[in-house]
C-alpha cells in the first residue's frame, strides 16, 4: 500500500455502499474510505449522506452521495451510472440496505411484507444487476451481499426481515454458480452478521410492547465492516461474523427443531428491553428519519469491538502456517531426542 505526500492512502478503487447514511452502512463506508477507496454513498437520509461524505473526504478520499431508495431499481441504476461518471469504474459494490418490522406475524400487514422484501431482498438484487452491468464487460469486480445469521435461521418477531435474508441467500447461491459457469472473474461474497449495535433498533417500525434490542451477544458495527472490507479484497465464498452467527448456522443445520423450541421460549423477551415502547414512535419503513445518526445505536456499553472467531477466520492461512511450523518443531525435537 502506498502513501501520497500528504500521508493519505493512495487510491485503491471505487466502492459503492447502499444504506450508507447510518448504522452498518455508515461503518462500512468509513472502512473503505479509510483504506484508500473513493466511495459512492446510496441511501434515503440526506443528512446522514452528507455526514458520511464529509467523513470520507476528511480521510483524503473522494465521495459522492445519492438520495436513493434501494427498492427503486431505476434510481439504483442511475446512481451506478453517475458514480462511474464522477469517480470512475466501480471495483466493489456492497449491498447493505435493509429495513424491518418488529411484529408478530398475525399482526403484520401485507404491504409491510412487500416493503421490507423490496428493500432488504430486491434492493440487493437491483444493486447486483447494476454492478454486473458494469463489471462483466471488464471481467473484474467484487459484489458483497450483506446477510445475517437470520438468512439461515428465522426468529420470531422479525418474519419479514428473516424471509428477505433467506431470499438473499438463495439469490447469492444462484449468482455464484452462474459466475463460475461463465468462468467470470467477477466475484461475489456474502457476509453473515450477528446482532450489532446499530441505529436500526431505534429506526424500524415496531409493534412489540417494549423497545427492541439486539438479541444475544452484541458487536459494534466496525467488526462487521472489517469483514465486509476483507470480503471485497479476498476470494471467499462466505464470511461469518462472530461465534453466535456460526453457532446459529451450524446449530440450525444439525437440530432445527431444538432452535424452534429455544426461540419460542426466549426469542420474544430476548429482543426487548425492559423499557416500554412508545406506540407513536416514528419509524423509517416508508420515509427516512431526519438527522445524521451515525453508525452506533444505544447499546454501546453492551457491545464488543472484537471477535476472536472472525479474527481466526480472516487469518486462517497464518494460523495454519503457524500450526504446521509448531508441529515441525515438535517432530524435530522428538527426532533429536531419539538420536
Amino acid at each position: 500500500m502506498n502513501s501520497s505526500n500528504n500521508g493519505a492512502i493512495m487510491h485503491r478503487g471505487v466502492a459503492v455502499v447502499t444504506g450508507a447514511s447510518a448504522g452498518l452502512g455508515r461503518a462500512i463506508a468509513r472502512a473503505f474510505g479509510n483504506n484508500g477507496y473513493d466511495v459512492a454513498l446510496l441511501a434515503r437520509g440526506l443528512e446522514g449522506l452528507k455526514g458520511a461524505k464529509k467523513e470520507i473526504e476528511a480521510m483524503g478520499r473522494k465521495a459522492i452521495y445519492f438520495e436513493v431508495d434501494a427498492a427503486d431499481a431505476s434510481a439504483v441504476e442511475e446512481a451506478a451510472a453517475k458514480t462511474e461518471e464522477h469517480l470512475g469504474p466501480i471495483d466493489v459494490w456492497v449491498n447493505n440496505a435493509m429495513n424491518s418490522v418488529f411484529s408478530p406475524i398475525k399482526e403484520m400487514e401485507p404491504i409491510e411484507y412487500k416493503r421490507v422484501t423490496e428493500v432488504t431482498y430486491l434492493g440487493q438484487v437491483y444493486g447486483t444487476l447494476a454492478a454486473l452491468k458494469r463489471m462483466q464487460p471488464r471481467n473484474k469486480g467484487k459484489i458483497v451481499l450483506v446477510g445475517s445469521a437470520l438468512a439461515y435461521r428465522g426468529i420470531p418477531l422479525q418474519s419479514a426481515y428473516c424471509g428477505s435474508k433467506h431470499a438473499v441467500e438463495g439469490f447469492f447461491d444462484s449468482l455464484r454458480t452462474e459466475l463460475l459457469h461463465d468462468k467470470s472473474k467477477v466475484q461475489a461474497t456474502m457476509v453473515q452478521l450477528p446482532a450489532m449495535n446499530t441505529t436500526q433498533f431505534g429506526f424500524v417500525k415496531s409493534r412489540i410492547p417494549h423497545k427492541p434490542r439486539p438479541m444475544g451477544k452484541i458487536y459494534q458495527p466496525e467488526v462487521a465492516a472489517q469483514a465486509v472490507l476483507y470480503a471485497a479484497e479476498h476470494d471467499r465464498r462466505e464470511i461469518n461474523v462472530g461465534w453466535p452467527t456460526l453457532q446459529a448456522i451450524v446449530g440450525n443445520k444439525i437440530a432445527p427443531w431444538f432452535a424452534d423450541y429455544v426461540l419460542a421460549k426466549n426469542g420474544y423477551k430476548g429482543q426487548q428491553t425492559d423499557e416500554p415502547e412508545d406506540p407513536s414512535r416514528k419509524h423509517n419503513l416508508w420515509e427516512p428519519l431526519p438527522g445524521d445518526h451515525g453508525a452506533h445505536g444505544l447499546f454501546g456499553s453492551q457491545a464488543t469491538n472484537f471477535s476472536p472467531q472472525l479474527w481466526a477466520s480472516l487469518h486462517r492461512k497464518e494460523i495454519l502456517s503457524a500450526a504446521v511450523a509448531v508441529g515441525a518443531i515438535v517432530l524435530f525435537g522428538k527426532w533429536l531426542k531419539s538420536t
